[in-house]
This record gives structure tokens, sequence and C-alpha cells, in this order.
């Protein structure tokens, strides 16, 4: 037995615990290998997998992307030339016009101006000629046409990438709610639904604005830095060493800092999920909590995980935030060095003024795409974070898939046999041992005994929510493990102790049941559970809109609702679990009544705790501990003076 208030786990044993278990979910697939959730790159891979359906836009996104990078790189080596120009035509004006080059760089070296004559020998200087404004005037136009060119692509190289990352995710989307749906219901047994809601939510957006934020943007920067590069040879290669030193000094801010920036994003976005949890629950109980006086209590839970998510995102935040500034600091060191080194090549004569400019552009093109990318990769850490957990859900093992080759279900009314039974919800502790018993056609079977005997267990293996761990379970003579699930439920109808109805109007909730039920049936289902008459108080009747939990009807109403849609069905076999549990005296009367009449011709199970309503039961099966102890009609049992003996005089003390 675990302590009533055990130790709370630290966030690095609750990320152990998280990451072991993703692992063991393993992966499906054509991967079909199993990965570790701390593990960066398979799920990077498996992120940038999405966009495997659309290569060849991918191909064009790249193609405009590097002429966008093409056009924009070239354009400081022309605006260099502009420089030249303009350094030119000024030093032109200095020099008389009778005076040849070579005769103005002798009588400046004569001067002891030699770091002077180095400039202008480099140049192209027409002594008298003054600055050529025809010639800086077509540098300019060509400097333009390029800028313009260069965002005519960087637009169209978003707008394509940005329509194939949109359908990535509405694809991505598309998967999670059919996974949702394929996953077996033991699967929601054990997960929160806040934590779900978070996945299916959060954590996808998350990728969303991964993927549409640093795609393009990495595409851009990576081109730029090789087209930066490239040019900054060209120019010059002792510069570009300077320039290259920043390469080592990243490679220790990503090795560092990435390994933890990733593992606290990880921890961020399991807290996001279990605050969630607590929102979705306070929420559904708001009712309760307020009624028991717990508010403070929840406040106080939710102020705790409140402080835990404020901690770990600000942790993920501060480190991720290290890697910009930190790769801005090293690109300014590494700046000066060029601006130093270069002014004294140009007063050497080994550049001209325009090539150092250019350089420089290009020192500054090559470093912020490298802050950019220093800037993305806290972006990509969250986003792998959240595809590790989109994927686990992605990775759970569906349900047993149906035999394609099936066959369609008999048609009879419903005789219904267990054949030694046994299922356990944990291998550990066996529920269901031994269970076999027979339901004629027609018959009304009550199901009855204390909690956790296993009564609503029994249904959810008739309608194989659950599948067995031995024996077998028979429909009119046929093995339903090897009928399709959807036959084997939709000649079932369900009446659930809580009601579930949806957003929409009273007619399409009743509808519900049988989509194509006409206005007639409908009515006719709603006067059978006296629905009518409370339809005919409201001022739009059957058009009525229910809001999100049907909240402006009571729980009593909700419940004669989903009743009524249980009638629509009009199903051979019904299960009713607690249906009248949540009306009261008068209308539970009424609803028998409508009950009764429903169950004639159908094989009917009832589970009730009100032994009171199941008196005109065919049988009466008592359970305890997964097993049926006893079995009979009312009148047999209270003469056994056994089991049900017992819980009948505890009902009838209770009451008195």
């Amino acid at each position: 037995m675990t302590d009533v208030n055990p130790t709370p786990l630290s966030d690095e044993e609750v990320l152990e615990i998280a990451e072991s278990a993703a692992a063991n979910a393993g992966m499906s697939g054509a991967e079909g290998v199993a990965r570790k959730a701390k593990h960066f790159w398979p799920s990077f891979w498996r992120m940038m997998g999405l966009l495997k359906p659309y290569w060849i836009r991918m191909i064009l996104v790249t193609v405009v992307g590097a002429a966008s990078v093409v056009l924009t790189v070239l354009a400081p080596r022309i605006l260099g030339r502009a420089t030249d120009v303009l350094f030119s035509g000024y030093i032109s004006n200095q020099i008389p016009s009778g005076v040849t080059t070579e005769q103005a760089i002798a009588g400046l070296r004569a001067a002891g101006q030699t770091e002077m004559a180095d400039m202008v020998a480099k140049m192209d200087v027409t002594p008298g000629a003054g600055i050529d404004f025809n010639q800086l005037a077509n540098i300019l136009l060509l400097v333009l046409a390029l800028y313009v060119g260069a965002a005519v692509f960087s637009w169209l190289q978003g707008y394509v990438l940005n329509r194939v990352m949109v359908r990535a995710m509405w694809k991505l989307r598309g998967e999670v709610e059919d996974k949702i749906n394929r996953l077996p219901l033991s699967y929601f047994d054990r997960v929160k639904r806040g934590d779900l809601i978070s996945r299916v939510t959060n954590d996808i957006d998350n990728m969303t604005n991964t993927l549409q934020q640093s795609m393009s943007g990495a595409i851009t920067s990576v081109f730029t830095v090789i087209g930066a590069l490239v040019m900054m040879l060209t120019i010059s290669w002792q510069l570009t060493l300077i320039a290259l030193v920043s390469f080592p000094l990243l490679g220790v801010i990503f090795g560092i800092i990435g390994p933890k920036s990733q593992k606290a994003f990880s921890l961020q976005w399991l807290k996001v999920g279990r605050l969630n949890a607590r929102v979705e629950e306070s929420f559904s109980g708001h009712a309760l909590v307020k009624v028991f006086g717990q508010q403070k209590r929840f406040e106080k839970e939710f102020a705790d995980e409140n402080e835990e998510l404020y901690e770990a995102a600000f942790k993920a935040q501060f480190l991720s935030g290290l890697m910009m500034p930190m790769m801005s600091f090293i690109g300014n060191l590494v700046y000066v060095g060029i601006a130093v080194v270069g002014g004294a090549m140009v007063a050497g004569g080994s550049l001209l003024l325009g090539s150092v400019q250019a350089f420089i552009q290009y020192s500054s093109l090559f470093n912020q795409p490298l802050a950019e990318l220093g800037g993305m990769a806290a972006s990509v850490q969250s986003g792998v974070a959240s595809t590790e957990r989109v994927y686990e859900l992605l990775d759970e093992a569906d349900e047993v898939p149906d035999n394609p080759d099936a066959p369609a279900p008999v048609e009879g009314q419903g005789r219904i046999e267990f054949e030694h039974v046994r299922f356990s919800y944990s291998p550990n502790k066996p529920l269901i041992e031994d269970l076999s018993f027979v339901v004629d056609p027609g018959q009304t079977v009550a199901i009855v005994g204390p909690t956790g005997a296993g009564k609503t267990t029994l249904v959810n293996l008739l309608m194989r929510f659950y599948e067995l761990d031995g024996g077998k379970i028979t429909v009119n003579g046929q093995d339903i493990a090897q009928l399709k699930r959807d036959d084997v439920r939709r000649r079932t109808g369900m009446v659930l102790q809580d009601p579930w109805l949806f957003a929409g109007t009273i007619n399409d909730n009743i509808r519900y049941g049988n989509e194509d039920a006409t206005d007639e049936q409908i009515i006719a289902a709603a006067r059978a559970t006296y629905v009518d008459r409370l339809v005919r108080q409201l001022p739009r009747g059957y058009e009525t809109e229910l809001d999100e939990d049907a909240s402006n009807l009571s729980a009593g109403e909700r419940q004669l609702l989903t009743i009524a849609r249980a009638f629509v069905a009009q199903p051979p076999i019904l299960i009713l679990d607690e249906a009248t549990s949540s009306v009261d005296t008068r209308t539970e009367r009424l609803l028998q009544d409508a009950m009764n009449a429903l169950q004639k011709g159908r094989t009917s199970f009832v589970i009730a705790h009100r032994l009171s309503t199941i008196r005109e039961a065919d049988l009466i099966l008592v359970m305890e501990n997964g097993a049926i102890v006893e079995k009979g009609t009312h009148e047999e049992l209270i003469r056994s003076r056994s089991a049900y003996w017992r819980l009948y005089n505890s009902q009838f003390e209770g009451a008195l």
C-alpha cells in the first residue's frame, strides 16, 4: 500500500520517469526501433519527416531561397565598387589634371607619404577627373535591382513554405485524431485528460510555430553563411580566417547549452500538461469544490504547480536566451578584429577601401545568420520537446485491428453467452477469473453487487471496449472477437450513469442515436421518455441549443435526453448503466415504465444499485470480486437469504 502523502518527486526525477516511459513506448511504422525521448536527433528528424510528402515544394523553397541569398550576397561587393568610385574620385580631385598617375605616386613617395602612395597605386585614379556620377548611379541602380529581386524571391520562399507548413500540420492533426480513435480504452484510463489535450493542442501548435518560424530562417541563414564565406574568401583569406574564429566558440556554446536547454524544455512541456490537467479538473468539479469549501486547497495546488511551471519555463528560456547574446558578443569581437586588420591592409595598399567595406558587410551577413541560428536553436529545442510528446501519443499501441474478412453479424433476437471469461486491467490484479452465464433473447438481466465487483467491466467486455484474457463471449452464437467492433457496437444501445451530450440542438442530440431517424421518430422517442413535455416548455422546442456540457439543463433532464437517444436507435441489445440514478423518484417511475416498454423483445442488461428498480428483471446476477456468486429472480434470491438478500436488506435498513 502506498503512502497517503508521498514525498514529491524532484524535477529531474519527473523528467527521468517521463523519458523512461517514452523510451518504453518505442517507435512504430517504418522505423520500428525504440528511441529515448532525451535523444534530440531522432525526434528532430521525425519532425522534419512531416515535410517529406512535400519534397517538390521544398526543393522550390530551397532554390528560391538560394536565389534570394545569391542576389543579397552580390550586393555588398558591387556596393563596395561604389565606395571605390567615390573614394578614387575624391583622390583624383587632389591631383592636378596635367599630372599622370605614376607621377603623382612618385611625388607621394618622394614626400615620404609611402602609405598614401601605395593606396593610390591600388586605386583606379584619373588625375583631375573627379567623381564619375554616371558610373556611381549605374552601380546604385544595379544594387537596388539586386535587393528588389532578393525581396521578391524571399517573399515567394515564405509563401510556398508557409503553405507547406500549414498543410503538414493539418495532416498531423488528422493523424492525431485518427490515432485517438484507434487507441484502446485502457490508454484513456491511465492518461490524464488535461495532459492529452495539451499534447493535441499546445504541443502541435508549438511544432507549427517551430517549423513556420525556423525553417524559412534556417534555409536563408545557411545559404547566407555559405555565400558570405565564399565572397569573403574572394576578397581576403587573411580576414576570412579572423571571421572563422567564431566557429569553434559557437560549437562550445551549442555543446554546453544545447543539451541543457533541450532537457529544460522537455520538463517545461511536461509541467504544462500537468497544469492543464489541474485546470480541467478544477473546472469539471467546480461545484463540488465550492460545496466542500476546498477553494483554498485547489488554489494552493494550482499555485504550486503554476510555480513549478514558472521555474521550469524560466530555466528553459534562460538557457535558450543565453545563445543569441553570446553569439552576438563573439560576432562583435570578430567585427573589431576585421576592422583593425582591414584598416591596416587598406593603409598598406593590399586592399581597396571598398573591398574592406564589402568584407565588413559580409562579416555581418556571416555572423548575423549564425546568431539567428542560435535563436532558432532555442525554438527548435522547444519544438523537438513537443514533437517527442506528440509522437509518444502516436507511438502508442493501437487496438488490435479488426479482421478485414470478419463475417457479417448474424441477425437474431440477442442470445448472449459468456463462456469461462477471464479479464484483468492489470496482470498483477486479476478481476474476472472464470465467468459463465447465458442470457436468452428478450430477457432483462440485472447486474448487482458492491462497488468494484466488475459490473461495468462486464458490459464493457460485451461492447468490446476491452479484449478478453481468456474465454469468449457469443451473441447469437457468434464469437464477438471474430466480428468487427463497429458491428458489435452498432446493435447495442447504451445509457450511461453520466449523461453525455454535445453542443447542438436537442433534435441533433436525440438523432445522434440514429442519423436516419425522421422528425416523427424523434418526437415519438421523446414522448416515450417524457422528454417531449420538457421540450414543449422551451421557447424554441426541439431546436433549442444546448451549451457546453448541456449545462442549461438539469442532470435529470440530460439523462432523459440520453434515454431518448437510445430509444431512437432501436437496438436489439440494451445496456442501462445506472440510467435512472440522476432523476428524482417521480421521474424514475415514469422512466421505468418507458424502459419496460422499450425492453420488450430485446435483450437488456441493467446495472443498478437501487434494488427496488430491478424486481421485475428476468434474471438477476449478483457479482462479487469479478465472479457471479448468485443468480435467479428477485423472489428466488430473497428466499435464498444469501448475498442478494443481504444487499436488499441493507438498502431498506439504510432507508429506515
